[in-house]
């Protein structure tokens, strides 16, 4: 991961996570014991500690505070990264729709906003959760759409993500005849990729049941990429519910 974030976008990184530290502790003892609990090293006293190690080196002014912008700047971009996750703070090079999909869900999709926000707080310390939630979250938003009483299908609440897409491409008349050819498979790649969202969030994650010989996603970065894909679809049902089905 660490080489995925450039040291440009580090730097840029750091500002926001540095201002959001501050905003959610007032003070340098609550910035230093929060700093502490994302720092690690192999220290052994009683030991010559020839080969020490630790993550990141936490730096203090001369009075003794913590001096939070160079300890920051001490970080991987990795680390760095996971603190922003951890605070709410977007990463628009990583998940680049993240901004507008959240503030989209917040007017709109109370459940399925608080879902994905859980979903996107667990994407590098628990990708099998961050995934089956974003799973999740997609679902509620097609439900929530097809509540619509001008929308004639109706759901009974235990369809899964494959069969939802199904019913919303057709509400929505993405795979009619009377569009060209490439329209019609790009509805019909739509619901193979939902389908995928589906097979992997109860096949290649511990939300069902696995035995140890079973493959799990734990890469951040494939986690990464299926939130992407999430958000982007989640944003395209969005906008186009609401051209096609505008509120009264």
């Amino acid at each position: 991961m660490d080489e995925l974030v450039s040291p440009k976008y580090q730097m840029q990184l750091v500002n926001s996570v540095e201002q959001a530290i501050w905003d959610e502790y007032k003070t340098y003892k609550q910035v230093r014991l929060y700093i502490y609990k994302w720092y690690k090293n192999n220290f052994e006293h009683n030991s010559f500690n020839n080969d020490y190690w630790e993550n990141f080196q936490i730096v203090e002014k001369a009075n003794k505070e913590i001096d939070l912008t160079s300890t920051l700047h001490n970080m991987t971009g990795s680390d760095l990264l996971k603190i922003a996750i951890d605070l709410g703070v977007d990463t628009p090079d990583f998940i680049p729709s993240i901004p507008t999909f959240k503030n989209e869900l917040k007017a709109n999709y109370k459940t399925a906003y608080d879902t994905f926000t859980k979903a996107y707080k667990q994407i590098d310390t628990d990708p099998s959760t961050a995934i089956g939630l974003t799973n999740s979250a997609l679902e509620s938003i097609i439900k929530e759409i097809l509540k619509d009483d001008r929308i004639s299908s109706k759901v009974n609440g235990g369809e899964t993500l494959y069969k939802l897409t199904s019913i919303i491409l057709k509400e929505f008349k993405l795979t009619n005849d009377e569009h060209p050819k490439e329209i019609k498979i790009i509805g019909s790649s739509l619901l193979a990729i939902n389908q995928t969202i589906e097979n992997l969030r109860s096949e290649k994650t511990n939300f069902h049941g696995k035995t140890d010989d079973d493959y799990l996603i734990n890469d951040t970065i494939y986690t990464f990429f299926i939130v992407n894909t999430v958000t982007t679809i989640g944003l395209f049902l969005n906008s186009y519910y609401k051209t096609k089905f505008p509120k009264p």
